[in-house]
């Protein structure tokens, strides 16, 4: 199914109500960007999690063009979102950013179910989660 042809899911699953995820402007102009750079028209951004990273969880981010039956679709900014069913429960409430730093630029998330983070602020771990038993750098975002 391609993402022109999906009809706009405000939430699809149950457990989510008005915790949805938000897109800030300065984060879809870098989405828009993107994919006016690649030439990607009816993409979307696919936000996930991964385990890995020294805190257990990492998130990831690619380009759509077909979203899965299952994914939540959110349309922001003119920009649509999709996030898989899995990955929704960790990112309840969260906000995606786009950032310029002098240390760099690029997405940031900022997620309300993330105990903690590890430095670089790539990987995180929920409530209730165990410590990973490898640390810094050999987790995988390598801070």
């Amino acid at each position: 199914m391609a993402l022109a042809d999906v009809e706009r899911k405000e939430i699809i699953a149950q457990d989510v109500t008005s915790d949805e995820i938000t897109l800030t402007e300065s984060a879809a102009d870098a989405v828009r960007g993107l994919l006016k750079e690649r030439e990607l028209e009816n993409h979307a951004l696919r936000v996930f999690i991964a385990g890995g990273g020294c805190s257990g969880y990492q998130y990831g981010m690619a380009l759509e063009g077909e979203p899965r039956d299952t994914d939540l679709v959110i349309s922001q900014h003119s920009v649509q979102v999709v996030v898989d069913d899995v990955s929704v429960n960790y990112l309840k409430g969260a906000t995606i950013d786009f950032v310029n730093e002098v240390m760099g630029s690029g997405f940031k998330i900022d997620n309300p179910n993330a105990s903690s983070s590890c430095g670089c602020g790539n990987s995180f771990r929920t409530e209730g989660d165990e410590e990973p038993h490898s640390h810094h750098g050999g987790g995988g975002c390598n801070c």
